[in-house]
Order: structure tokens, then C-alpha cells, then sequence
């Protein structure tokens, strides 16, 4: 009698909590002392890669956000074809976790995007997390279609995964691939970290830049391996507090702080701690490159860039106050940004090209130190500095020799 009333009692705690939220009991995978966990294909999706899921799993969205306590959003094993998804709070749980152990594979028809394809935005304490879990931009379709590398006025395709005014996010243990522009991108978040990712794109694919960060504050990315064909981590303006570390880039254009000093009403960058990475067969290591003729001043500093290893990079260390993609660049004036407090220590390897240490700043750079420098070119002779304007402090060994 005693363990029927039990399984009666706990039967009645699902069925409040399943109609306080408006779902069946069905619709729970489970409950377990007020967590909760619900499977997105009990709200539609199918996953078997060509039923077009989008409908299905903002459905199964928006009972897990309307929902109280802890709560999971399975996607379980299966390929989910989508196509522009939201995944919208405020949310009511104290804790969201959206657990993917599928694949979500992107539409190709571009007329459906905006600027992004998956959006996670307004949500306090979520965790996107992977368990197998893929996200297939299906890039190689709209990559002929981006202009951007040569033309100012592009049209910008979508970003595959953009995180939009978040507070305490964890994104681990997911893969991206082949995203149609950026694989992820962090806008106005507070406290995000990004553990454990695999984001993969060819060599030659266009702006495929691994984590892209813009206006946030208190970011971490540690323990993941990026090779694209754009930045690995590209760091945008008004961004404060920022630790990377453990980090494997290649192939690629390296790391980078900017491109800064473009736009109007561009935010200082502060407080930026890089360390423990590897750059493999990439086209920059650690880079700092700022617009000349900007319309707004502001500031880039407070940045460490330690213990790297570089094995056969183009330009390992580089800062460029002239940076301009296009052939048409205008020389007008100085960049607007101004660069100091600056160390690059302990970074070692070898150089593709002869120049391995360039430093090109507009107004004098502030501050910059080059600590234990040991950077040898792969070919024949030497490697070389390069220094303009830039007012440098050289600590312990400094291979190739200071700027003059």
C-alpha cells in the first residue's frame, strides 16, 4: 500500500508540473526532484535530415524556457534540417541546458537568412552542450556568393551560431562545421565561457572566423581547436575581460585583436590574457590591426600574449595600425586607436617568412614589451624585425634582434 501511494504521489507531482507548464506527461523524458527534461522530438522534429525541423524545436524551446527549476531540451541522435531559429528568453528556469545529440544542419537557400542562422539570445545561466554534437553550416554552397574578402559594401552572409545578450553561459563539447560566415559569434554577453569546441572549415573558405566577440565582458575559451579559413579568434571592439588559453589554431589567419577603428562609436578593448597556444601553418600568430581614418577615437589595451608556440607561421607576431584589405585604401590619417600596455612573452617557433616580428603603429604605440622572443625562419638565413613607430621594451632572449 505504502509504495502505491508513492508512485500515486509522484505521478501527481509530474501531472501539476506538466500542467502548469501546458504540456502532457508524455511530453517530460523525465522529472527528478524538480529537474526536468524535455525531447524535442515529442514537439515534431523528426531528424531524419530533410524535414525541415525549424518549427519543431522552437516549439520544444519555448516550453523548456516557459518552464521552472533546471530544465534540459534534448536534441537527441538524428540530423535536424533548419533553417533561421531563435532561441529567444527571458526564460523562466533557473538553469537551461539545450543538449545536443544530433546534428542541426543548415538550409542552404541564403533568401531565408538574415544575419544569423542559430540564435541563442536574452538568457540567464544557459548551457549549450554537446554529446556528439554537430552544427552543420553547409557552407561550401554559399561561399562562391560571398564578396566580402574583396568589396566593402558585401553582403554579409550568416553567422551559424550567435550568442546575444546572455548573462553566465557555458557552450562546450559541440562541433561546428563549414559555417556559411562566422561559426560563433558573442554580442553583448556577460560571462560566457566556450569549452572544449571543434570548429572546422577549409583553408580557403571565406570568413569563416572560428568565435568572433563584440561588446562582451568576462569571456573564456579554453581547451579547443579551430582551423578555418579566417581568424581563428577574432576579438571586436568595446570587449573587456577577455582569457584565452589552450587554444590549437590552424590553418587559418591566426589570432586577432580587431580589426579595430572603423565605425562610429566603436568601445574601448581592455583586459585581454592569451596564453598556451599553438599556431599551426596559419597566416598571422597573435595580431593587432587597427583602420587608419577613424571616425572615432578609443583605446586597445592592457593585453598579455604568453607561452605561444608558432610551427611555420607567416607573420608570428604583428601589429599593424594600417591594416586595409582592399586594393583602394586611403591613407589620410593615423589610426584612431590607441594601443598601449602591450606584452608578448615567452613565443617561440618558426616563421614561414623572413619577417617574423612586425611592429607598424600610427601614433606610438604605448607600452609594448617583447619578452624571450625565439622565432626562427624556416628557409635559409635569418629572420627579422620590423618596427615603425613603435616604442618597445626588449626583455631576456630576443631572437630575431630588436628593431634598431
Amino acid at each position: 500500500m505504502e509504495a502505491l501511494l508513492v508512485v500515486f504521489l509522484a505521478l501527481c507531482v509530474v501531472s501539476v508540473v506538466a500542467a502548469a507548464e501546458n504540456v502532457t506527461v508524455g511530453q517530460l523524458s523525465s522529472y527528478h526532484g524538480g529537474a526536468v527534461t524535455y525531447n524535442a522530438k515529442s514537439y515534431g522534429a523528426k531528424g531524419d535530415g530533410h524535414t525541415d525541423d525549424t518549427k519543431a524545436l522552437m516549439a520544444a524551446w519555448k516550453v523548456a524556457c516557459g518552464a521552472a527549476g533546471t530544465v534540459t531540451l534534448t536534441i537527441p541522435p538524428g540530423t535536424y534540417y533548419i533553417g533561421p531559429t531563435q532561441f529567444h528568453g527571458p526564460c523562466k528556469a533557473s538553469a537551461l541546458t539545450f543538449l545536443l545529440q544530433g546534428t542541426l544542419k543548415a538550409a542552404t537557400d541564403l533568401k531565408r537568412f538574415g544575419n544569423d542562422w542559430i540564435e541563442f539570445g536574452w538568457v540567464k545561466g544557459l548551457t549549450v552542450a554537446g554529446q556528439n554534437g554537430i552544427i552543420d553550416g553547409q557552407g561550401s554552397a554559399s561561399w562562391p556568393f560571398n564578396k566580402c574578402p574583396i568589396r566593402k559594401d558585401c553582403k554579409v552572409l550568416p553567422t551559424s551560431v550567435l550568442f546575444v545578450n546572455n548573462q553566465n553561459t557555458v557552450v562546450r563539447d559541440i562541433t561546428s562545421v563549414n559555417s556559411k560566415f562566422f561559426h560563433f559569434a558573442l554580442l553583448t554577453n556577460n560571462n560566457i565561457k566556450m569549452l572544449n569546441l571543434r570548429i572546422n572549415a577549409p583553408g580557403n573558405s571565406p570568413n569563416t572566423d572560428g568565435i568572433h566577440i563584440e561588446r562582451s565582458t568576462g569571456v573564456v575559451i579554453a581547451d579547443t581547436r579551430i582551423g578555418t579559413g579566417d581568424d581563428c579568434i577574432s576579438i571586436g571592439q568595446g570587449n573587456d575581460n577577455i582569457d584565452i588559453q589552450r587554444v590549437h589554431c590552424g590553418p587559418g589567419h591566426g589570432m586577432s585583436v580587431g580589426s579595430l577603428g572603423r565605425y562610429v562609436g566603436e568601445g574601448d578593448v581592455t583586459r585581454i590574457h592569451v596564453k598556451d597556444m599553438t599556431f599551426e601553418g596559419t597566416m598571422n600568430g597573435v595580431r593587432i590591426k587597427t583602420w587608419e581614418n577613424s571616425p572615432t577615437k578609443s583605446v586597445a589595451a592592457h593585453m598579455v600574449f604568453e607561452n605561444m608556440v608558432m610551427k611555420d607561421v607567416q607573420n608570428p607576431i604583428i601589429i599593424d595600425q594600417k591594416y586595409c584589405p582592399y586594393y583602394n585604401c586611403e591613407h589620410k590619417y593615423v589610426s584612431g586607436v590607441t594601443l598601449q600596455d602591450i606584452t608578448f612573452r615567452n613565443i617561440k617557433g618558426t616563421a614561414s617568412l623572413p619577417v617574423a616580428v612586425l611592429l607598424r603603429c600610427g601614433v606610438p604605440c604605448q607600452g609594448v614589451v617583447l619578452q624571450e622572443i625565439d622565432l626562427k625562419y624556416k628557409g635559409q638565413g635569418g629572420t627579422s624585425s620590423k618596427c615603425e613607430n613603435a616604442k618597445a621594451k626588449y626583455v631576456g632572449f630576443q631572437y630575431p634582434k630588436p628593431c634598431a
